[in-house]
């Protein structure tokens, strides 16, 4: 594994995605587009959370031909002669697949408040509270673990929504208002996706009421973006009222299901009072003889999120079935040879190996590695011409095992408690800020792998890439000398074994028949 990751870095090179932007992102540079496919069997998938594409009622809607419908129909035609410069704007933005918007709206919200709370003037440390999230500190502290989690429940709602509401368009099959009538000109590509329910409609009240949840400071904002998606829902043509008001039914129907399983998932538990982790720290030092310390200044006395390793996963039962083996002893030959290596990547640091630690550092203030295969997807998504019910399944399925392996690797992390390079190697400097968490596995490793295993499923034209992406990433940690390759290795490997739960699950799903 060590010599394959290697060989494929220097070999290829790796141009990364040089549009993937290192700053909070705003929205991919794409307009509408013609689907490849339309899925006409969509809802007959297996959902994720509900227990099936009919699990949800939605009212049989007005015909056509009703003179409900026609007053209906007027009304779209009446907003659509009289649209502002603003609300064109937004209709362009949106596009016909807004699942790829809510995404980057939630990365957005990801880079904002992945800020870690400093110290008090007396160096205490108070930390965000979802019961007062105006703080100080503002809540959440969007870490890796809570913004892989975030996306994991927004994108599972999505993907459910659109499964039930793929069921009743073909059901009902009721056609777009452009389809009926001449006059309508339509906003996007033409296509014959029924458009009763609305799946932009579903998209957005899911995506809203998970993101507000998530970040209950954005109620408002979240709030805005949902209106202006619905508004611009109707006025692009392709929907009346009705078929925008079922597609909230479900939309209000699977957050509620997904908020449901947040509430009892464990996460409250993921950050420990100190005494919970001195513990976890004291049990690891008796069961291998080593722990990690934190070297902060003031020392924080809790590292992030000790306990995220047993918050429920989503395709794995057991997560001690996917712990990895055990790193070195600090006396072996092979711990003494990876001091070595990270000294002499330091002391010899190339500008190729900066600029691949700067790239996939993601840090405070950015989307997180889980947020920077979120952009990734996104390319990727909009390059194969995926309609919203593929791409919330790519996404969906994607964060489940970014989620999963993330737990994975905070389970080997403070079970372990394996040291740091900074710990270890005296007056050693890195190049990248060190995380306040234990070494063994790397997270930018786990989950990168898991994230490029998913896609490389559903893109198998694009494996080779994703894949050769994903060890980027995880051989930057060690460039950055933040983490022993052992780590990164490691932790490749384990993502890509954690992901393959999630893989066999999508597999079963129906899509691929």
């Amino acid at each position: 594994m060590r010599n394959k990751i290697i060989t494929i870095v220097l070999a290829l090179g790796l141009a990364i995605f040089v549009s993937c932007e290192k700053d909070t992102p705003r929205y991919l540079p794409y307009e509408s587009y013609s689907f490849t496919e339309l899925n006409e069997n969509g809802g007959d998938w297996t959902p994720v959370l509900e227990d099936s594409g009919a699990s949800i009622a939605v009212d049989e809607p007005d015909a056509t031909d009703s003179q409900a419908y026609q007053d209906e129909l007027a009304e779209v035609k009446e907003a659509m002669a009289n649209m502002t410069t603003e609300q064109k704007k937004a209709v362009k933005y949106w596009t016909n697949n807004p699942a790829i918007r809510w995404n980057e709206i939630a990365l957005e919200l990801i880079a904002k408040y992945n800020l870690i709370p400093g110290p008090n003037d007396d160096g205490t440390y108070t930390l965000p509270n979802p019961a007062n999230p105006e703080g100080p500190p503002a809540f959440p502290f969007a870490h890796p673990p809570y913004a892989c989690r975030a996306l994991a429940y927004m994108s599972v709602a999505q993907f459910d929504g659109l499964i039930t509401a793929w069921h009743y368009k073909y059901e009902y099959n009721r056609v777009a208002p452009y389809q009926l009538d001449e006059a309508i000109k339509y906003a996007y590509e033409e296509n014959n996706i029924p458009s009763y329910p609305s799946d932009g409609a579903v998209i957005a009240r899911a995506s809203r009421k998970i993101l507000t949840a998530m970040f209950p400071l954005e109620a408002e904002y979240l709030q805005e973006m949902e209106d202006e998606n619905l508004e611009s829902l109707l006025l692009s043509g392709g929907y009346v009222m009705s078929d925008i008001d079922a597609g909230l039914v479900i939309g209000d129907a699977v957050s509620a299901t997904g908020l449901a399983r947040a509430a009892n998932d464990g996460m409250k538990n993921a950050q420990t009072p100190k005494a919970v982790s001195d513990s976890i720290k004291q049990a690891a030092y008796d069961r291998f003889g080593w722990a990690w310390d934190n070297l902060e200044i003031p020392v924080r006395p809790v590292g992030l999120t000790p306990l995220f390793g047993k918050v429920t996963m989503w395709s794995i039962a057991d997560v001690e079935s996917v712990r990895p083996i055990a790193p070195p002893q600090l006396d072996s030959q092979e711990f003494l040879d990876d001091v070595q290596l990270l000294k002499d990547y330091a002391r010899n640091m190339t500008e190729e190996h900066r600029r691949i630690a700067n790239f996939w550092q993601d840090g405070l203030g950015t989307y997180t590695p889980p947020g920077h295969w979120n952009r990734i997807a996104n390319e990727i998504i909009v390059e194969h011409q995926l309609n919203p019910l593929q791409t919330t399944r790519t996404l969906a399925y994607m964060n489940m095992a970014i989620m999963d392996s993330g737990i994975s690797c905070w389970d080997a992390k403070y079970y372990y408690h394996y040291p740091r390079p900074i710990q270890m190697i005296e007056n050693f400097e890195t190049i990248a800020g060190t995380p306040n968490f234990p070494s063994y596995t790397s997270g930018h490793s786990v989950f990168s792998a898991a994230a490029s295993e998913v896609l490389a499923y559903i893109f198998p034209d694009e494996a080779a890439k994703v894949r050769g992406w994903a060890e980027e990433a995880a051989i930057s940690r060690v460039y950055g000398g933040i983490h022993w390759s052992f780590d990164a290795f490691v932790g490749t490997d384990q993502g890509r074994e954690v992901a393959q739960y999630t893989i066999d699950r999508a597999k079963a799903d129906g899509a691929d028949n």
